[in-house]
């Protein structure tokens, strides 16, 4: 089983978007997307800074605006390019795109309602997240509980994202679990926490205004590592995600369940194939970085020599 995974936030990088401008089509697509966002992609893709492209506002549209770029490059008119998809928050999106549970215009207006009710809602109070990284999970998950924050990225055994207030996140720096590593993360708030709730509500009241249908492959859910096979009720789920936590682990895990054997992360990647490399041994990975990256991505796919 090959399954086809799409980062989150954090992971874009400037410049990341040019070399796919060289494919025929590219600019034009993109130019499109950008309309549906109201955010200029080939400009954040292509030229904006680090500190820009972190606003979340143009990280949003720019990290799923990839993702449809790489992934419809890698699927060149296939409808069912893997045996299962899905995508670590935001990058959930771009999976409701590539899986035809949105079109990709219309994947493009939610991502711009989430990215600025999520924006909003960050700048209401001061709030932050954290990786913490190593110890035991009960006692890592205990101390987020002691500092009244909470785990809002359960990204792998050894590695859980704590949010809420930005003095309890320093606090608990301060007071870092035995054996494990507390690092601050460059982000605009407490995502995934009940801090998000009116984004939430901005897009339960947006959500009417499309029509989902059944994705073409199987989706892994961020709830819980849930496999879903109804458009309506992956849109629910993209809904509610805003403000409820993100367990990439619950998913690694359901890859194995279901018999994993490889993976392409797409652009701008390398955040959840690191993660799978040690958590999902022996396996095959292919970041599908640039057009470069695309015969390794589909050898991965057919198993035979392009």
């Amino acid at each position: 089983m090959i399954v086809l995974v799409s980062p989150g936030q954090g992971a874009q990088k400037p410049g990341f978007l040019a070399p796919w401008l060289d494919l025929p089509g590219v600019a034009d697509r993109l130019g499109a997307l950008s309309e549906a966002a109201q955010v200029d992609l080939v400009r954040h893709g292509t030229e904006s800074d680090a500190d820009t492209i972190r606003d979340t506002a143009i990280a949003q549209p720019l990290l799923v605006a990839a993702g449809i770029v790489a992934g419809e490059a890698l699927a060149d008119g296939r409808s069912d390019i893997a045996d299962a998809m899905a995508g670590h928050s935001v990058g959930e999106v771009t999976t409701a795109a590539l899986s035809g549970v949105l079109s990709a215009e219309d994947a493009m207006r939610l991502v711009a309602v989430r990215a600025n009710a999520m924006a909003e809602a960050a700048a209401a109070e001061p709030t932050s997240m954290a990786a913490v990284v190593g110890g035991d999970r009960a006692e890592v998950l205990a101390a987020i509980e002691r500092h009244d924050l909470a785990p809002a990225n359960l990204n792998s055994p050894a590695q859980v994202v704590a949010a809420g207030a930005a003095d309890a996140v320093t606090a608990l720096a301060a007071d870092a679990p035995a054996r494990a590593r507390v690092i601050p993360l460059q982000v605009a708030g407490a995502f995934h926490t009940a801090y998000m709730a009116s984004a939430r509500t901005r897009l339960e009241e947006f959500a009417p205004q499309l029509t989902p249908a059944d994705p073409v492959v199987p989706l892994v859910s961020n709830a819980g590592g849930r496999v879903v096979t109804s458009g309506r009720e992956y849109l629910d789920l993209l809904v509610g995600q805003v403000s409820s936590p993100v367990d990439w682990a619950a998913c690694m895990e359901t890859f194995r369940d279901r018999g994993i054997t490889g993976m392409i992360e797409l652009a701008p990647a390398g955040t959840l194939t690191g993660l799978a490399k040690r958590e999902l041994k022996g396996i095959g990975l292919v970041n599908l970085n640039t057009p470069a990256d695309l015969d390794a991505a589909r050898t991965l796919l057919t198993g035979q020599e392009n």
